[in-house]
């Protein structure tokens, strides 16, 4: 939180001076799972909670300790990292090239918006899920409060080019505004698109207009 705060005050500061806008941080988003609790249960046991490993960048949010293997049609991936707290509906978030190796083709979409989406197996140390329209490839996009948004120029759902100043530099057009009072300032993106632009976690992205 000291992080957003700290530049939501640089914000205004080069605002109120009529200076560029700073950078937003880069999240670099690995394969993982969000878990309903019954599919929870399913996977590991009867009652069982997952326990908090890391915070995650936005509030609430953490890797938990716990793993599965996701598999389907050409093969699996070992290791994949349980996300917190639990969600009312199961939802497992993949790359392409992960898509690639286990024979799946889920569509690019915001999270949640699993209609239509692929079925994966998820296998964990209690039992295994075939999990139906519930594999995504997570569209890239910023998380800010509104309050941010309105720093920015922007409002929830709009559609930014955002570009970072890493040593493959590229324009991601089509990134999505997500604004809510409880998110914290961060540019989204899967490990394809960091590792094809050279991005890292912490990288400053910026704004360079609409889509």
């Amino acid at each position: 939180m000291e992080t957003i705060e700290k530049i939501t005050s640089e914000v205004i500061a080069r605002l109120n001076a009529g200076n560029p806008l700073p950078g937003i941080p880069a999240g670099v988003s690995n394969r993982h799972i969000h878990l309903s609790q019954e599919d929870l249960e399913s996977l590991f046991g009867k009652g069982f909670s997952l326990t908090e490993m890391k915070p995650l960048g936005q509030p609430g949010q953490y890797a938990a300790k716990e793993t599965l293997c996701i598999a389907g049609p050409k093969g699996a991936i070992p290791g994949v990292r349980v996300l917190g707290p639990v969600r009312k509906e199961s939802q497992v978030e993949i790359s392409r090239t992960d898509a690639y190796q286990l024979g799946v083709n889920p569509p690019v979409r915001l999270s949640g918006d699993l209609a239509g989406s692929a079925d994966i197996c998820v296998i964990g140390p209690a039992g295994m899920l075939v999990l139906k329209s519930k594999a995504i490839i997570a569209q890239r996009h910023i998380h800010m409060t509104p309050e941010e948004a309105r720093l920015f120029g922007v409002s929830d759902g709009d559609l930014v080019d955002v570009t970072c100043d890493s040593e493959r530099k590229c324009v991601f057009s089509g990134t999505l505004i997500r604004s809510t009072s409880t998110s914290a300032l961060e540019f989204h993106i899967d490990t394809d698109e960091a590792n094809a632009a050279g991005i890292k976690n912490g990288m400053l992205a910026r704004i360079e207009g609409r889509s």
